[in-house]
């Protein structure tokens, strides 16, 4: 009797430690970027169906986000990161950031998004294209032929017309620039016209840098905002964004993409499983989660870029509007992170002194 006293008395003493381990097993942390977006019929499917509650942790945009999940990894944010793209993947490899996961849901994706297949670190979950978007209006008024080409934005004809972001402030100031690189070279490859020549010829058309995608599309593109600028780096996916919220007829569009060969530049972004993660099996849940069609299927109007699930289906808005570079330009991520820095620093000396 004395012995049942006993364990009765102990499990009531240990029963709030076992409830907050409870807890603390059914809520999952995910750290992201600012701008991520799940609508909350998406978010509670999850939770329903697995049990497991989500808390969005969103920090500043993805560069000073993985910059977080490095300085932190030994004791991590949370369980799982989204949001890497190709532009830093190789950084956040060579810091062992992730446990390895391959999803079965993985069958659903193109090879060509699966640039860590064979270790599957990390999980491809959506893709966007970054390339010049054009004021429709005033293409039509001056009788301006679209530029087909990195080459021709350095014709007279499109003095002054161009803003850009910087690349190193701005994801799509530093995948155009990656375009530029993908298409000239750089001075390591002996070309008679690299990458910084083409951009010397830019800044003698009198284009404009700014910090980042907000300040150049609503502050300077003249089609969406009092600016004076008829082409901005920007998305393939802009466009259909302007007549979705604008709630206009996919024929009023008020900008459209150039997605020329070479002009864009794809970014594909990946989840991981953070390590060090005390709900791996949660995580894995989540993981299979992004890449399940409710989640792809939500993507495009709630982040305006495109699922890796060949399997989901895109919105009216997206069939009627956006375009798709069948010719994106690209590079290696692991080029990437190789020269990246060097690759910034040397188009600063040539645009901004």
């Amino acid at each position: 009797m004395r012995k049942i006293l006993f364990m009765l008395l102990l499990l009531v003493v240990m029963m709030p430690t076992l409830a907050q381990e409870d807890d603390d097993e059914q809520t999952l942390t995910v750290v992201t970027y600012d701008s991520f977006s799940m609508s909350e019929e998406v978010e509670a499917l999850f939770e329903e169906e697995t049990g497991i509650e989500l808390e969005i942790l969103r920090l500043s945009d993805a560069g000073a986000m993985l910059n977080q999940a490095i300085l932190t990894k030994d004791n991590p944010l949370g369980d799982v990161l989204y949001g890497v793209d190709n532009t830093f993947l190789s950084r956040a490899l060579n810091e062992d950031l992730f446990i390895p996961y391959e999803s079965p849901l993985l069958e659903n994706v193109p090879e060509e998004f699966q640039l860590d297949a064979g270790e599957f670190r990390v999980t491809p979950v959506t893709y966007g294209d970054v390339c010049l978007n054009y004021d429709v209006v005033h293409f039509v008024a001056n009788d301006l032929p679209l530029p087909q080409s990195l080459m021709d934005l350095t014709d007279p004809m499109y003095a002054g017309e161009l803003v850009v972001q910087n690349p190193a402030t701005s994801s799509p100031g530093l995948a155009f620039l990656l375009a530029t690189i993908a298409v000239f070279g750089d001075e390591a490859d002996d070309n008679e016209y690299d990458y910084l020549d083409f951009w010397r010829d830019l800044v003698a058309n009198d284009v404009l840098v700014v910090n980042g995608w907000t300040e150049a599309y609503y502050g300077e593109f003249s089609g969406a905002s009092d600016g004076d600028r008829a082409l901005v780096v920007s998305y393939a996916s802009s466009p259909p964004a302007e007549v979705y919220f604008g709630e206009l007829a996919p024929e009023d569009a008020p900008t459209g993409a150039i997605v020329a060969d070479d002009m864009c530049f794809r970014q594909i972004e990946f989840a991981g499983i953070l390590r060090n993660t005390e709900h791996e099996a949660a995580a894995q849940q989540f993981i299979d989660f992004l890449l399940d069609i409710d989640f792809q299927e939500d993507l495009p109007l709630q982040m305006f870029v495109f699922p890796v699930n060949e399997n989901a289906e895109l919105p009216q808005v997206f069939l009627d509007v956006v375009q798709i570079p069948e010719n994106p330009a690209s590079l290696d991520y692991a080029e990437i992170d190789a020269n990246r820095e060097d690759w910034i620093q040397a188009w600063t000396e040539v645009v901004l002194r």
